[in-house]
Order: C-alpha cells, then sequence, then structure tokens
C-alpha cells in the first residue's frame, strides 16, 4: 500500500525509489539489484545473485558487512573487469557457461574465483583441459611398407592385408627369374599403415616393422 508521501510524488513526476539498489524496500530486501562494476552497471534480481550461497555476489547481496561501497544510483560498486562479468551473470542466471568465440576462458576464470562460483570454476578449467589435450596430441604417423614379391604371389598377398595395413602402389621391376621355359616378373608393393603415437614413442610393434622395412629396403 502507497504512502501518502509516495504517492504525492508519483502524481508529480518523481521516480519512485529504486527497491533493488541495495536498499530495503516495503520492510525487507528489494527484488532488483544495480551492480557497477568497473564503471559498467548491470541490472539483476537477488535471487540471481544468491543462487551460490558460497559466493561474494551472494554475501553481498544478503547485507554481509563486505567492503563494496555505492555509486550515486545506489549500485554496489566493484572494482573487477566487466568484459568477463556477464558471462558470469549469465551462469548465475541459467547454469551455463556461454562465450563470445574472442573471449579468453582465462579471463573468465581468474573473475569466477574471486567471485568464489565454485561450479563455474570447474566448467572453465575442464573446458581448458580438454583444449590443451587436444592441443598436446601427436598427430598420428604412416608408415611404409616395400614388399617384394612374384608374380603369381601378388594376388594372394594383397587379399590378405589386414591389420589397418593399405595398398597404395604396385611397381613392375621386370623379370629376374626363371623357371623352365617361363619367366617370373618380379613386382615391388607399396603399402602403409597410420599409428598413432603413445607418449613414449611409437609402439613396439611399429618399431619391429619399421626394422623390417629397412632390412628389405637394404636388400633391394
Amino acid at each position: 500500500m502507497q504512502t501518502p508521501q509516495l504517492a504525492l510524488r508519483m502524481e508529480a513526476g518523481e521516480a519512485a525509489p529504486l527497491a533493488g539498489a541495495g536498499g530495503r524496500a516495503g520492510g525487507g530486501w528489494g527484488k532488483w539489484v544495480r551492480l557497477n562494476v568497473g564503471g559498467t552497471v548491470f541490472l539483476t534480481t537477488r535471487q540471481t545473485l544468491c543462487r551460490e550461497q558460497k559466493s561474494f555476489l551472494s554475501r553481498l547481496c544478503q547485507g554481509e558487512e563486505l567492503q563494496s561501497d555505492r555509486d550515486e544510483t545506489g549500485a554496489y560498486l566493484i572494482d573487477r573487469d566487466p568484459t568477463y562479468f556477464g558471462p558470469i551473470l549469465n551462469f548465475l542466471r541459467h547454469g551455463k557457461l556461454v562465450l563470445d568465440k574472442d573471449m579468453a576462458e582465462e579471463g573468465v576464470l581468474e573473475e569466477a574465483e574471486f567471485y568464489n562460483i565454485g561450479p563455474l570454476i570447474r566448467i572453465i578449467k575442464d573446458r581448458m583441459e580438454e583444449k590443451d589435450y587436444s592441443v598436446t596430441q601427436v598427430p598420428p604417423k604412416h608408415v611404409y611398407r616395400v614388399l617384394q614379391c612374384q608374380e603369381e604371389e601378388l594376388t594372394q598377398m594383397v587379399s590378405t592385408m589386414s591389420d589397418g595395413w593399405r595398398f597404395e602402389q604396385l611397381v613392375n621391376i621386370g623379370s629376374s627369374y626363371n623357371y623352365g621355359s617361363e619367366d617370373q616378373a618380379e613386382f615391388l608393393c607399396v603399402v602403409s599403415k597410420e599409428l598413432h603415437s603413445s607418449p613414449h614413442g611409437l609402439s613396439s610393434e611399429s618399431s619391429r616393422k619399421t626394422k623390417l622395412l629397412q632390412a628389405r629396403g637394404t636388400r633391394m
């Protein structure tokens, strides 16, 4: 119920006092809260700020004795970067971390730690760890083998290739052997396989096959 003094002020065109500027309205805490973060004013609800009970913002809007002055409009003054405050406020609103593509996660993490918002801190750290893992992953290596075979062995060799080996190229190197009245053509068959490196380098299997390749190359 409006007091006579408030009704007269509103009829005269004056704005009603802000209930959410951190003061009381109607004997209780107002719903809306104004925050002046590094010169940028944010307007949100007390319910949003109190979503994380242990956070700086929750303690601030619950009236705990924190060192925070107010500006001329009654908004809480917070000397932090407003660029990274938007994602933090939105996280408190809907529980999701949404960042512009050019926004550094490190900056948001720094602010989340300052405001002591535990769930957001964990989400950002998980994202950063995933990115670090993808960057440090070693790209797969291709190992090639060169096999020498005769014409009558070629079909069987190609059809029985397994374990990830793939046929790449066939080179006819002429006739090196003569059995009776027929010449047997000789071929070089090039095959490849994609190997993912472990933290300690190639596996023992790949090392063994590499040595085999080197031995064949020496013979040829």
